[in-house]
């Protein structure tokens, strides 16, 4: 069995709209690239481009990971362009090709994006590790991002994604 860190959207466009506790989700994130990169896991960072009208655009500032998470050289960058992180991309085909049968994904944004990469993962048979304390969003216009947190939380974990807060992970 073969583990692989998922990153989703932690783009600087994200941070202009202050995300639940943006910058501590960010140092858990960074914790977890840490571990691993010393563990020897393959890090697979997703990159959302919303189109030409959208501050998540290539070439835009928005577009950018945030700067304490830039991949390296060697780190995979699937750039997408829908909610998914399957929807469109080459992702499943380089996750299967680096053996990878396990996924631990955190990011942006709880209910959208990493929503649909934790249910796009479990439809392509992956099993899946979702960081209880490694996802975070922005209020809507009906419920707090705490809340809407805790709720994906308790709607994905089990019946999709083992719940495992980030400094319990290993590589």
């Amino acid at each position: 069995m073969s583990k692989a860190l998922v990153v989703i959207d932690v783009q600087k466009a994200m941070f202009d709209l202050a995300p639940h506790e943006g910058e501590a989700v960010v140092d858990r994130i960074a914790g977890l690239i840490a571990r691993a990169r010393a563990g020897g896991a393959p890090i697979f960072f997703v990159q959302h481009d919303g189109g030409p009208d959208d501050p998540f655009h290539a070439g835009k500032p928005g577009f950018p990971f945030h700067d304490r998470l830039t991949p390296l050289p060697g780190d995979d960058v699937t750039v997408k362009n829908h909610g998914s992180a399957f929807n469109r991309t080459d992702l499943d085909a380089k996750l299967k090709r680096a053996g990878v049968d396990r996924l631990v994904i955190c990011g942006m944004q709880s209910e959208y994006c990493v929503d649909a990469a934790v249910r796009g993962a479990v439809e392509r048979g992956y099993r899946v590790i979702l960081v209880a304390d490694g996802h975070s969003t922005v209020d809507s216009r009906v419920l707090k991002a705490g809340d809407i947190i805790a709720h994906q939380n308790e709607t994905l974990g089990g019946s999709y994604a083992e719940l495992v807060e980030a400094a319990d992970i290993a590589f």
